[in-house]
């Protein structure tokens, strides 16, 4: 029979502070326990039957007396905590130093540059919301044709633009332009097109976003397509990792449609690995700061994780987990430097504490190792010695 494992990402959910979580400012951080606290405790009896109170104290998930899957959590390894660089390190890449940040904007001199490779000025140059830049600078946008360029407190390069000033294919190819200045010292993770519509005082970002990664190193997704798996990203994946090593790429618009399209991946016949990120409580509620959002979206994918456990064959792996947290309710909006669940389920999966693992590359290794793919100069220990 066809073995397949099926890598969830619940983007942002985090499970409480780590040793070093001081170094980036997030002491007392905890995604799921805050936001539970916030709405009076979470209702997920799902999460709670394979164990997700066992892993942490979460108000209204006590912990499974008889858990059905095996669990634990992970700190991570890498000098960061970003979507890239948790999902490379899910994947076997350690990351020694992060990429840079931009908090004062980008420097003139590479502005200036982007502006003679694009042949026109640029407006912002600044962290900021990606809401509230377009409406403070849209209407100038619209008058003069420039592009929107800010960042944030990930390493990015965003550059927003109205669909009817700046063509998609126009803004596209900016980016890629700009992916292609900033190498070097100025390797950011992401370069990101944010398209928008709409009038003065109430632009609409649209769903024609793009994002333009780095290309990672050779990972576990690269080992698994060169052993001849098929290795299908739903949601962002694909961006993540720049196209290298995914054989199927399943973009999303949220959260449901990203179960809806795993759900639809289950049906079929293929050997390998399904790669999903739900990137939803990260990117509406985490850094907004709301933890209602982030509640209820928890709770719809709850609801929805029956639907994915009915489609499980027998020799099926199923392992959910995160990249980082963006704890609601702690100081800014950035991503905090979290522990992340790990629940491990499947008939061939014994129910054991998997206790804490020191980096997120266990992931990786356990997949390869599942599937009978070496791997063993890429970071990380397999955790399915254990479960047997």
């Amino acid at each position: 029979m066809s073995r397949r494992v099926i890598l969830i990402v619940l983007d942002s959910v985090g499970v409480g502070e780590t040793p070093d979580s001081h170094l980036f400012c997030d002491q007392g951080c905890n995604t799921l326990k805050h936001t539970a606290e916030a709405v009076g405790g979470l209702n997920v009896p799902s999460l709670q039957k394979l164990g997700l109170g066992n892993i942490a104290g979460i108000s209204g998930v006590p912990p499974a007396s008889e858990p059905k899957a095996a669990y634990g959590k992970m700190q991570e390894k890498s000098a960061g905590k970003d979507t890239t660089t948790g999902h490379w390190e899910i994947m076997g890449l350690v990351m020694e130093r992060p990429f840079p940040t931009y908090p004062q904007g980008f420097p003139r001199e590479l502005i200036e540059e982007f502006e003679r490779r694009i042949g026109r000025k640029t407006l912002g140059n600044k962290p900021a919301s990606g809401t509230v830049i377009i409406e403070e600078l849209g209407r100038e946008h619209m008058e003069t044709g420039y592009p929107i360029v800010y960042t944030s407190a990930d390493s990015v390069f965003q550059i927003a633009a109205h669909e009817e000033v700046i063509p998609l294919e126009q803004l596209y190819q900016m980016c890629k332009t700009a992916r292609e200045l900033l190498t070097g010292e100025h390797a950011v993770g992401r370069v990101i097109a944010r398209p928008f519509i709409g009038e003065p005082g109430s632009f609409k970002r649209t769903a024609n976003r793009h994002d333009y990664s780095l290309e990672p190193p050779d990972n576990i997704l690269d080992h698994l397509v060169a052993h001849g798996f098929e290795v299908i990203g739903v949601g962002k994946i694909a961006d993540i990792f720049a196209g290298k090593g995914i054989t199927q790429t399943l973009p999303t618009t949220g959260n449901q449609d990203g179960v809806d399209k795993l759900l639809a991946v289950l049906d079929q016949d293929f050997t390998g690995l399904v790669f999903a990120n739900l990137v939803d409580f990260d990117m509406l509620y985490g850094h907004r700061n709301d933890p209602q959002g982030y509640a209820r979206a928890l709770e719809e994918f709850d609801a929805r994780l029956p639907e994915i456990l009915s489609k499980l064959r027998e020799e099926d792996l199923l392992i959910i987990t995160a990249d980082h947290g963006c704890d609601p309710c702690h100081p800014g909006t950035d991503h905090t430097r979290e522990y992340v669940p790990l629940l491990v389920y499947g008939a061939v999966i014994k129910p054991v504490d998997l206790g804490v693992r020191s980096t997120f590359a266990d992931v990786g290794q356990s997949v390869a190792d599942y599937l009978g793919v070496p791997a063993s100069h890429l970071a990380g220990k397999s955790f399915l010695p254990e479960t047997r």
